[in-house]
């Protein structure tokens, strides 16, 4: 009896032991805090400098949970619930969403690729995106393009989507998205997206396109895109708000040794838009971005970020029709272990045209001029 009761609990702890190999849900995070300096910052009648305790100056602090469940003949079931707060008040983030960051399901084919539905990013954000200054291993937040006018830093994730990544073959991997708008007109607030990238030992290319129609809609707000979350976010990014949104953008790194060079072009048109006092006209921007990273040693990492934005401005009798910004950006990183590090970041923005001031993405406000400091030195710590 003994023999026969000791072989059942053997089979039993084997069975749970390769269930649990079949399946697994992971939590996740990223809690990122510091303090920040801008130069000159608008409130209301006054200006004047500002400093602030920060969260996510680099990357937002998030917690997730990741899951993916083994259903045999290499496919599984996955999803991802990943949540966004301030560390410095414990808000939530995304317009107090519980789950604002990401929040799919779908499946996954080791020989097919992946399909999932739900709140997820845009082929920009996955392909072009890890190419630029707004990549997560690098600037992100704070590097962001004037307004985030090319949502590569992600201001506004698609909700209502679906999306199909492929795998890897042989270094290509393409994908494309469609979010609903979930309404009866079947046109107003939806978006699709596609992109593709290209790896060949130390070089890496990608090139994406995204469309939204209607994210100014006012009697829609359930569709792909919800303007009040990026006005949550205090970025500015797709504020604009217009009939026609597209947004075209490649990149391309190269890596030699402990160095990473690249460069990103985008080009975003917002048509049918009130912004920038245009009377339902068009706004367009040109972002032109050289980026590099440099291994110091393998504790300490340096960065640098140029961007040339060329704006037009149609039907504007309060600002001028040709808007430019250059912002340069700096960042120093120190590695205490490899889940922990403590930064350094410097960014300089000056905007010129008739009415045109700097805002920096992490500069708590616009500035009352055309120019614009922030300095922030920050620790991140992963789990």
């Amino acid at each position: 009896m003994r023999k026969i009761t000791l072989a059942v609990t053997t089979l039993g702890a084997l069975a749970a032991s390769s269930a649990h190999a079949q399946s697994a849900v992971t939590l996740y995070g990223i809690i990122d805090a510091g303090l920040a300096y801008t130069n000159n910052v608008q409130k209301g009648a006054s200006h004047g400098s500002l400093f602030q305790a920060t969260s996510g100056n680099i990357n937002g602090s998030r917690f997730g949970l990741r899951g993916a469940e083994d259903l045999g003949g290499g496919l599984k079931a996955i999803f991802v619930l990943e949540n966004g707060f301030s560390v410095q008040s414990g808000k939530l983030a995304q317009d107090s969403r519980l789950f604002g960051r990401q929040a799919y399901v779908g499946l996954s084919s080791s020989q097919f690729g992946t399909l999932t539905l739900g709140r997820q990013y845009d082929t920009l954000v996955d392909f072009v995106a890890p190419l630029s200054g707004t990549a997560g291993t690098f600037g992100d937040t704070g590097f962001a393009h004037p307004f985030d006018n090319d949502n590569l830093n992600h201001s506004v994730r698609m909700n209502n989507a679906v999306k199909y990544t492929s795998n890897n073959y042989a270094g290509f991997k393409f994908g494309t998205l469609y979010a609903f708008s979930n309404s009866t007109d079947f046109a107003i607030n939806r978006a699709y997206s596609v992109g593709a990238s290209y790896a060949y030992g130390p070089f890496n290319a990608a090139a994406a396109y995204l469309q939204i129609n209607g994210s100014s809609s006012t009697t829609n707000t359930t569709g792909a895109i919800n303007l009040a979350e990026s006005a949550a976010n205090g970025t500015g990014g797709f504020l604009l708000g217009s009939d026609v949104q597209r947004t075209a953008g490649a990149g391309l790194n190269y890596t030699y040794g402990p160095a990473v060079v690249g460069f990103v072009y985008t080009h975003s048109q917002f048509q049918g838009t009130k912004s920038f006092g245009s009377a339902n006209g068009t706004v367009r921007f040109d972002n032109y971005e050289l980026n590099g990273k440099y291994a110091l040693t393998p504790a300490v990492s340096l960065g640098v970020a140029y961007t040339y934005t060329n704006g037009h401005v149609t039907d504007s009798t309060t600002f001028g029709a040709d808007p430019k910004w250059n912002q340069l950006n700096l960042q120093a990183v120190y590695s205490l272990s490899k889940r922990t590090d403590v930064y350094t970041e410097g960014m300089y923005q000056h905007a010129s045209g008739r009415n045109y001031v700097a805002f920096i993405n992490t500069a708590g406000g616009a500035s009352s001029t055309g120019n614009q400091v922030v300095g922030t030195v920050g620790m991140r710590t992963r789990f």
